[in-house]
């Protein structure tokens, strides 16, 4: 079974467009969206993309916990569907889950304690645990990040997400980035200009931020 894991969509639709266009010539089984996926720039607009594909949802601590903007943009009762969302989704002998099985919350990378790891997987039977919610793909054993389709923290300004099989596809997809920084300045959304400066105009250092996160743990 082929599995397109997206992940940490941020309410981007330019970029959720592009990976949608590639996942149709792909020759997936199924769509997962690994969660924090309408929380972001356009919520609307994504969330329009989102229900135009058949897939599978797993709950982000951004669905679990939308913030202002998200509420005053979508209906309560589209937030409230998105708030029920399971927080673990199996498929294929595939875990599927925002941080890790246990939490949305914990703080992965590549450079995080083995220990670390194992603490997250103990108890998993699972052949592979796939997650997101650190916005960097990286495998390190059974674990896997799909990589943030649209707030990633990869240097590279351009969407990331996976394809999940019998083995692992790292993908990354080219979107209109400039359409993209017109819009969501237009938008009203309070963090515009910052996110359009910082992951738009530019793109996190990989190396930066996983020496912020683990600052943090």
């Amino acid at each position: 079974m082929r599995v397109a894991a997206l992940y940490d969509v941020h309410a981007m639709p330019h970029a959720l467009e592009a990976v949608l266009a590639e996942v149709e010539g792909a020759a997936v089984d199924a769509i997962v969206f690994g969660g924090d996926v309408i929380c972001g720039p356009l919520p609307l607009e994504t969330l329009e993309l989102v229900r135009s594909v058949d897939a599978q949802f797993v709950r982000g601590n951004c669905e679990r916990d939308p913030g202002e903007w998200l509420v005053q943009k979508l209906a309560p009762d589209a937030i409230e569907a998105a708030r029920a969302w399971p927080a673990t989704l199996e498929l294929d002998g595939v875990l599927y889950c925002h941080a890790t099985p246990k939490s949305d919350m914990p703080i992965l990378t590549e450079a995080s304690q083995e220990e670390r790891f194992a603490e997250a997987l103990e108890g998993v039977d699972a052949r592979l645990v796939v997650a997101g919610h650190t916005h960097m793909q990286f495998r390190r054993g059974r674990f896997v990040n799909a990589g943030s389709v649209g707030m990633p923290y990869e240097g590279d300004v351009a969407a990331f997400w996976a394809i999940v099989g019998d083995d692992v596809e790292f993908r990354r997809t080219t979107f209109d980035n400039e359409r993209a920084a017109a819009e969501i300045r237009a938008s009203g959304w309070p963090n515009a200009e910052q996110f359009v400066t910082e992951n738009l105009l530019a793109a996190p250092a990989r190396a930066e931020t996983i020496a912020y996160f683990e600052s943090l743990v």
